[in-house]
């Protein structure tokens, strides 16, 4: 006999689980085996990444100073703290931990060992350079040939001419752009690492991006650098109300800027766009490149576009920023140990184990047989969970801190919720006279609401506590929203379908005794929503027991079913030869 289709159906959801852990499993396996970083190492791993607090790692102190020998300001120290984050994430380190001290100090912790490319970001001081744009373009490294298919840019020809065929007469002159400079500029990847146009000479051009890696610029040299800008600030152009941003310079840079605008607007009059352009390159990104609208002779231009508030000043702080004297010294550079270290780890996974177990002892003493559902339901999504933390400590550097497993803990009762609710709906019901096959569909369909609004609240909370937390909270948000996503995957691609298949086989759609599922232990007095089973005659053993169920079945009743109830009770009252014919 062929299956019945809800049957069918379990088996195909069953089955696309089955390919999505597998797929999972997969991509994890191309980082372990297939893929390798600069060093030839692994890009990922089986076992998940640890932050600072349980791996330990490298701690480094940098002593700011000043050209003048003053100390520097709290703002200052602030900006470039943010700015050697901002490096730190480039370089694809996660969970770091970055602080100022003591008004002198910047304190760097980094989890793992760091290696020579992330120190040198994070020692370096600041690099704000002025140079002219020569071409500018999307960031595409491919090209579209006359087939329509997409054709990489080949890497370029170490045979091709690197040097200028004319001498150049300024920064913005296109002899600068050598047939190997253009080979380099088509085939420039700005997704990849290596590719620093930070440590580009001032005097030759280089190829940049934008700091979104969407658009990528080939400039000529720096003619000017931040020592020129004496401040930067964020406002409103009196005539338009549009945010900008004003600079200003000092005496030298003013009189170079206004040599540089007077051939950039002269460009602009006579249509060599993109050679208008005036790009401000911070650490090696181009986070703004205006167009020159004028000769600005005074030292103070500013820069118009399509700003926010906050663009603008972000921006401002950019540059103000460039423009500060600070220089780094390594104060100290030392290994550390884990704050908490691997007895809190083992701490942590223990109360997560005893959780597991307290939640197994409770289903199977609640829900009988029933209870190794949500056993293999929780076990199913600690291995999605698992593969998943794996994958993000490579595509996106996430790395478990003690948060974090707090959040993984918590998710097991939360987890554990959801099969509650939908069970206790399936055997609510059972109690209303309903089969055991058409139970676990009708319960499925007014439960699914009910958890995902709960979920979605979950999911919510998790969202606002990421967002607005202090960094060492947000390991807890991201996986507790994490589990949640997968806890409704679950609940929807395995529990239900494997309910779906339980009930049809005999020890539970036959409501066994230990099923969890049997309708008589449940209370389920009903022959149909408007009719009373037939109670057997009570025992002095059993009395009590058939009495709480039919006092159950009262209170169950809506008031229509009772009314019902006693118009068909009046009926048998009056039918001839019954007790109310006497």
């Amino acid at each position: 006999m062929a299956s019945s289709s809800p049957v069918r159906h379990a088996w195909r959801v069953l089955l696309g689980l089955l390919l999505v852990t597998g797929v999972l499993f997969g991509i994890n396996s191309l980082g372990v085996y297939l893929i390798k970083d600069a060093e030839g190492q692994p890009v990922s791993s089986w076992t998940p990444e640890l932050a600072l607090d349980l791996q330990g790692g490298t701690q480094i102190v940098l002593s700011a100073e000043t050209e003048d020998g003053a100390a520097p300001t709290q703002e200052q120290l602030d900006q470039a703290a943010a700015i050697i984050r901002q490096r730190v994430d480039a370089s694809g380190v996660a969970e770091a931990d970055i602080t100022t001290e003591g008004g002198q100090n910047i304190v760097v912790q980094i989890p793992g060992e760091a290696d020579a490319q992330t120190r040198e970001r994070i020692q370096a001081s600041a690099q704000l350079e002025l140079r002219p744009v020569l071409y500018t373009t999307a960031a595409s490294t491919e090209f579209v040939g006359e087939d329509g298919n997409s054709t990489p840019y080949p890497s370029p020809d170490p045979s091709l001419n690197a040097s200028p065929t004319a001498t150049p007469t300024d920064a913005s002159d296109l002899s600068w752009v050598t047939d190997k400079l253009a080979a380099e500029f088509q085939a420039y990847d700005c997704e990849n690492p290596d590719n620093d146009p930070a440590r580009a000479p001032r005097d030759q051009p280089v190829v940049a991006c934008s700091p979104d890696k969407a658009q990528k610029f080939l400039l000529g040299p720096a003619e000017l650098d931040g020592t020129a800008i004496t401040d930067a600030s964020a406002g409103r152009d009196q005539k338009s109300g549009a945010w900008i941003v004003q600079l200003t310079m000092n005496g030298e840079g003013g009189d170079a800027f206004g040599e540089v605008s007077t051939r950039l607007n002269q460009n602009r009059i006579d249509g060599l766009s993109p050679r208008d352009q005036f790009a401000f390159v911070l650490d090696g990104d181009v986070i703004s490149a205006p167009r020159m609208n004028g000769v600005i002779l005074d030292g103070r231009p500013s820069i118009s576009g399509s700003f926010t508030q906050e663009t603008a000043t972000t921006l401002a702080d950019q540059l103000k920023f460039g423009a500060l004297p600070l220089s780094f010294v390594v104060q100290s550079s030392d290994t550390i140990s884990a704050t908490l270290g691997t007895q809190q780890l083992q701490i942590g996974l223990i109360a997560g184990l005893i959780g597991l177990a307290l939640v197994a002892i409770y289903s199977l003493i609640v829900y009988r047989a029933l209870g190794s559902v949500i056993i293999a339901s929780i076990a199913v999504m600690a291995v999605l969970t698992y593969i998943i933390i794996c994958i993000l400590a490579w595509r996106l550097g996430f790395r478990l801190s003690l948060a974090g497993v707090a959040g993984l803990i918590v998710s097991i009762g939360f987890t554990a919720d959801s099969f509650i609710v939908y069970f206790e709906r399936i055997r609510d019901e059972l109690r209303d006279g309903k089969s055991i096959t058409a139970a676990v569909e009708d319960g499925w369909g007014r439960a699914k609401r009910t958890i995902y609004i709960s979920k979605s609240i979950n999911i919510l909370a998790a969202v606002v506590l990421y967002i607005l937390a202090d960094a060492t909270v947000k390991g807890f948000a991201f996986t507790l929203g994490l589990t949640t996503l997968i806890d409704v995957f679950i609940f929807v691609i395995f529990t239900h379908p494997v309910m779906q298949l339980l009930a049809r086989t005999r020890f539970f759609g036959g409501g066994h005794k230990l099923s969890g599922l049997d309708p008589a232990a449940l209370g389920a007095v009903y022959r149909n929503r408007s009719q009373f089973r037939e109670v057997a005659a009570a025992t002095a053993g059993r009395g009590a027991k058939n009495a709480r169920s039919r006092a159950e079945a009262e209170r169950r009743q809506t008031i229509a079913e009772r009314k019902r109830a006693e118009a068909l009770a009046g009926d048998r009252s009056t039918k001839p030869g019954s007790e109310g014919d006497a």
